[in-house]
């Protein structure tokens, strides 16, 4: 595609319209320019009854923002079916009308590139890093997919403050849009005038992705299910956060990864661990001693904890709990996991398929670390209903919803609850120090969580 018109430097967002008539069209331009677009994509393809001498000067008329006339055929994956002849004509019109941009497909090698999808997600957000003329945002109540809105790519992801030395990080995961991440870390960086930003990255294959983004651009890496334990393989080192022996054993999972500016290796750390069992053992205190009394005593020391998951998550906990001298029951779907955790930690080994029949110790802690419950398949908890009043406190790693099923329930039937919200905070708060160097805003980041999450 070739763009006539000068194209600044600075990149620009853009947002596309596809407006079945031209009324909903000149609607949605003053929509975008209320929501922060920078111009907007004018699909011309997808009007019903197009006439370009009469459409094309109400649209141009009544702009209240730079745009750019698209007008894409079915070769190119567009709506419009008719001669060549009077589709390039239509586009010498708006020339001559007054459009900002004429988007002219050519079969040849296009101009300006981007992508969209859950994939080209990320392309959107850091195109002003890498000399991209449009980054591309849909309306509120317009979703295209892929795309992120207009709001999210300036309050979010701010783009506008985005440059050539802006260091990226992002999370390594598959699924990833149910990722708080960039409402979470982004803000924060703002808020120390520190030159980041925080993408999500839906990662197909770990030796692909590490081999295509191997740049000091991509500074640092959080790691999501499934990958924090096969992503240890990719570390060129472990950081003892990582490692946390428990006889002679290591944990074996990472969830964050620093890339060493002197020399580009990659270190694996574990933030998941301290982070899930100190605001276990934190709101353990709190309901035994209301008063902040201090107490030296994990309680968890000689508690039956039973854990449900034994994949990265599942592994933090189980080596933070056993620190701490609990007694683990652990049970996943991969009968093989298990074992290897169960013999790591000195833990009981249970079938999975035993898990709802399992009758667990008064008083014992309940920790799900795998993703029954997370949006969008919400109705499921992973053990049997009746056996939650037994439990002194749950805890679930899912936090997207914020209070999952699982965990009603629990609170219905008189147990503590922990969210994975807590840990989740947590751990964003040491991997934020260990992306930056520096210290989170601990403050700002909850009023984040509480009022996002």
């Amino acid at each position: 595609m070739g763009d006539v018109g000068i194209m600044k430097k600075k990149s620009m967002i853009c947002t596309p319209l596809m407006g079945q008539s031209v009324e909903q069209m000149v609607s949605e331009m003053k929509k975008a320019k209320m929501e922060g677009a920078d111009l907007v994509e004018m699909r011309l393809d997808y009007i019903n009854d197009f006439h370009p001498q009469r459409d094309l000067q109400i649209i141009l008329r009544n702009k209240p923002l730079p745009v750019m006339i698209v007008y894409r055929p079915k070769w190119e994956g567009g709506q419009y079916d008719g001669d060549e002849h009077s589709r390039l004509e239509a586009l010498h019109l708006a020339e001559e009308l007054g459009a900002d941009y004429i988007d002219i497909e050519l079969k040849v090698m296009p101009l300006i590139a981007y992508s969209i999808g859950d994939r080209g997600f990320m392309s959107q957000v850091l195109c002003p890093k890498f000399g991209g003329f449009l980054v591309y945002g849909s309306l509120e109540g317009s979703p295209v997919a892929g795309l992120p809105t207009l709001e999210s790519l300036r309050q979010a992801y701010q783009v506008q403050y985005i440059n050539e030395d802006t260091k990226v990080f992002g999370l390594i995961s598959k699924p990833v849009g149910h990722s708080k991440g960039p409402v979470l870390h982004n803000p924060a960086f703002r808020y120390l005038n520190y030159n980041g930003i925080y993408v999500p990255m839906l990662v197909d294959d770990l030796k692909e992705f590490f081999s295509v983004y191997s740049s000091p651009d991509f500074a640092g890496f959080s790691v999501g299910i499934p990958y924090k334990e096969a992503v240890t393989g990719f570390c060129d080192e472990l950081h003892p956060l990582a490692q946390l022996p428990i006889c002679g054993v290591s944990i074996g999972a990472v969830n964050t990864i620093i890339r060493k500016p002197s020399d580009g290796k990659l270190v694996g750390y574990n933030t998941d661990c301290e982070a899930a069992v100190t605001a276990i053992e934190d709101a353990l205190r709190e309901r035994r001693y209301p008063n902040g009394e201090a107490s030296l005593t994990s309680p968890l020391t000689g508690k039956q904890f039973v854990l449900v998951g034994a994949g990265g998550a599942g592994r933090a906990l189980a080596f933070g709990a056993r620190s701490r001298g609990a007694r683990l029951v652990i049970f996943d779907i991969d009968f093989d996991r298990a074992k290897s955790l169960a013999d790591a930690v000195s833990g009981e080994l249970k079938h999975y398929e035993d898990v709802v029949n399992f009758q667990p110790e008064k008083g014992a802690i309940l920790a799900n670390a795998t993703p029954i419950g997370m949006h969008p398949n919400t109705d499921r908890i992973p053990v049997a209903e009746e056996t939650l009043s037994d439990y002194q406190l749950v805890f679930d790693s899912v936090y997207t919803p914020r209070k999952t099923r699982l965990l009603k329930e629990a609170e219905a039937a008189g147990a503590i609850i922990v969210s994975g919200v807590e840990m989740f905070l947590r751990q964003a708060i040491g991997q934020f120090n260990l992306f930056t160097g520096g210290e989170a805003p601990e403050e700002l980041m909850r009023e984040i969580i509480l009022s996002k999450f």
